[in-house]
């Protein structure tokens, strides 16, 4: 199977899904006259508490913090790794270039996601790309479709490949079955999960800015312990990007396009821009102005891809310059691991808490993107159905080869970004 799935993300990732993303990246860059320019006032906007308080929807922050909950963590700490051991340093530089030019799209999505979105009767929203599709384009078909793309994901991204991760990082501190593991996550994840939206706001807005100040803290700790192969690592990362490497200095070769659809693709998962997802949280803030909403849900992408990433792929680069011989005996995944045995204050044991806990708000963050695909699909009668569904995919991913996982995610993200692209093309007018 795990060959299969190789061969059919090689041709997603090859062309069509790097295209996609390519086009709708730089135009609404350019359309929208880069938005990245409003990135700080972005960010005053998502602390900024706003006028019309109302407790059946979430703030902006909390929102924010929802999107963010699903996607920092393992992307920035297993994917990275991953992308620049296989494409090379150069890959780094891509991941970082979706990241940027992400934040239009990220701000597009969202937009339109807060134009188009649906009242309840209890006065909460729900909306995402789903909504988009059939209330801007008449196309429910679709909306089908995309909805059914999102529940499969918060079974893969969402459940197999942060469970697998949690399974990798508490055997690098204790000896546990895989099974035991596997049942305290779900049961971690479904104390939270089973309170509904407002617990699942709560615990993202409380824990993820710690989780995350505390884990850039460490990475920049490390690069100023590494601060003299900074230069030589930007630099390696730039010629890696647009020339093709042989193997040299501890890192294996690299071609030009495996490092340009490792970045992408992992850059992809870890910030989402273009899939979608970030739209289904922004939907359910209390904001009116879809302006607002956009610019607030827009910052996600800066946190987890120009920050986040940056900051781990350069702690992994001056590691390998600096200790080329430390990254022996480590997988392609755990080369931050290899650069944080340098801090003085027990660092892989703390990147494996960090890593644990990220896993874990990023599984409740996807459960709620996978609620509301469930509840489009099928009604809010399907919720009780779909939670606990999503806790047992949670005790499962913790068994299953983490090669697996991470083929299945690389394919569920392809084909979630057809037709959220759709919905971009064809109301990019939409978007003021």
């Amino acid at each position: 199977m795990l060959p299969f799935l190789e061969h059919i993300n090689q041709m997603l990732w090859g062309f069509p899904v790097l295209a996609l993303l390519a086009c709708a990246h730089l135009y609404y860059t350019i359309r929208l006259k880069f938005p990245q320019k409003h990135t700080f006032r972005a960010i005053r906007l998502s602390v900024t508490p706003e006028a019309n308080q109302d407790e059946n929807n979430l703030s902006g922050f909390a929102a924010l913090a929802t999107t963010l909950a699903a996607t920092l963590g393992t992307g920035n700490i297993i994917g990275v790794s991953t992308a620049i051991a296989i494409g090379g340093p150069g890959a780094l530089f891509w991941c970082w270039v979706t990241g940027i030019l992400g934040m239009a799209t990220c701000y597009a999505e969202c937009y339109l996601s807060v134009l188009f979105r649906a009242k309840k009767k209890d006065g909460s929203y729900v909306g995402g790309p789903m909504y988009v599709l059939e209330k801007g384009l008449s196309c429910r078909p679709l909306g089908l479709i995309y909805a059914a793309c999102v529940l499969l994901a918060s079974f893969g991204v969402g459940c197999t490949t942060q469970s697998a991760s949690i399974t990798e990082a508490v055997h690098t501190l204790f000896p546990l079955s895989a099974h035991i593991i596997g049942i305290l996550a779900a049961f971690a994840a479904g104390l939270v999960i089973l309170g509904g939206i407002r617990s699942i706001g709560t615990f993202c807005t409380r824990t993820v800015p710690i989780l995350g100040f505390f884990y850039i803290g460490c990475c920049l700790y490390l690069l100023f312990l590494n601060r003299e192969f900074l230069l030589p690592a930007c630099r390696l990362i730039l010629d890696s990007a647009f020339h093709t490497r042989a193997a040299a200095g501890g890192f294996i070769g690299s071609t030009v396009l495996g490092a340009a659809r490792f970045g992408v693709a992992r850059g992809l998962f870890t910030n989402e821009a273009g899939i979608g997802t970030a739209a289904i949280a922004a939907a359910a803030s209390q904001t009116r102005d879809p302006r607002r909403q956009g610019l607030v849900s827009m910052t996600a992408v800066f946190w987890d891809t120009v920050v986040m990433c940056a900051v781990t792929g350069l702690v992994i680069i001056t590691n390998i310059q600096k200790n080329p011989a430390s990254i022996q005996g480590f997988s392609s995944a755990s080369l931050t691991s290899a650069a944080f045995t340098f801090l003085p204050f027990g660092g892989e044991t703390l990147l494996s808490l960090s890593l644990v806990a990220f896993a874990l708000t990023t599984l409740i963050g996807w459960c709620y993107y996978g609620e509301k695909a469930a509840e489009y699909l099928f009604g809010e009668g399907s919720l009780v159905s779909y939670h606990l569904c999503y806790i047992v995919m949670i005790y499962i991913g913790a068994v299953l080869p983490m090669d697996l996982v991470w083929s299945v995610t690389d394919l569920i993200n392809a084909l979630m970004v057809f037709p959220s692209c759709i919905a971009l093309f064809a109301l990019r007018r939409r978007v003021k």
